[in-house]
């Protein structure tokens, strides 16, 4: 027993709301260092390569110089890359949104065994390589190819079409490739819609359209915006597929950083330009977050 009159026993012993806040500071210094391997990873491999990245698009051999960004601003050739860059991007969004949402759907409301499938044939293209997929949409695609060959074969067209090598290709090419990054997205919203709304939406005589319209594409919105910022984001830095399909006439970014790099040896000129799509990509994410937070997207929330 401690000899100390009671009062001061009662005042030297901590209250509820100080043990509390111990405790919270106590559990945020273990989640802290819990986070900090991967915040050291985060900054080993991607915060110090982005720091010499911005470091070297203000030099010109020994010099500091804003150079490379005059030359973005003046040039027509870096403003119509910037262009074809986000209009090719955005294209690809939205048919990956009409097309997918579809699937999506399908696997959410069929059986167990028929969603699986579907999602199975979802997933079947990341078995092969983007190389592969796409040299095998150059076979499909070129005159002499299966489209051309069967059109001419029926009498359709009486010369091969240009499919390869042009701006459809290219798109074609990129949808094939990020369809599935828009798919299961989608699907993790649709299969969370519980059935009971869409019976209660039938059962109170609204058409199918209307059901839609007002239950389910409201509450998967989360999924469109989660699949539809993942394939912008992918498809501005792009380069394998437009590269190939493109046959140089469809220019986007990555492309014109590795021309700088590799033919002209302009390391300053391409960190520019890299950077000015990173700060792209950083200010739609900072836009789409105004409009929707990221914790919702990902329901934390």
């Amino acid at each position: 027993m401690s000899d100390l009159p009671l009062e001061q026993q009662i005042a030297s012993t901590p209250s509820m709301e100080e043990a509390i806040a111990r405790a919270e500071r106590a559990e945020q210094r273990m989640y802290l260092l819990l986070f900090a391997p991967a915040l050291l990873l985060v900054l080993l491999f991607l915060g110090i390569p982005l720091a010499i990245l911005a470091f070297q698009s203000f030099r010109e051999g020994d010099s500091f110089t804003l150079m490379h960004y005059a030359r973005i601003f003046q040039e027509p050739i870096y403003w119509r890359t910037y262009y074809d860059t986000l209009e090719i991007s955005v294209i690809v969004t939205l048919l990956s949104v009409i097309l997918g949402f579809p699937l999506a759907y399908a696997a959410a409301v069929a059986s167990r065994r028929w969603s699986a499938l579907i999602l199975a044939l979802v997933m079947l293209p990341f078995w092969t390589s983007v190389l592969v997929r796409t040299y095998a949409w150059l076979v499909v695609l070129q005159r002499r190819g299966i489209i051309n060959t069967t059109l001419l074969n029926l009498g359709i067209i009486d010369q091969p079409l240009s499919l390869s090598h042009n701006f459809v290709a290219v798109l074609i090419g990129m949808l094939h490739v990020m369809l599935p990054f828009m798919v299961f997205p989608l699907y993790a919203a649709i299969s969370k819609i519980p059935a009971e709304l869409l019976q209660a939406g039938h059962s109170l005589g609204g058409s199918p359209a209307y059901v839609f319209r007002r239950v389910i594409l409201p509450l998967s919105a989360p999924g469109i915006i989660a699949g539809s910022i993942l394939v912008f984001i992918l498809s501005l830095g792009f380069y394998l597929t437009p590269e190939l399909l493109g046959g140089g006439k469809t220019i986007m970014v990555s492309s014109l950083v590795q021309r700088n790099v590799e033919l002209y040896l302009q390391f300053g000129a391409a960190s520019a330009v890299a950077m000015i799509l990173l700060v792209t990509v950083c200010i739609i994410f900072w836009a789409v977050d105004r409009v929707l937070p990221v914790e919702k997207i990902v329901g934390m929330r």
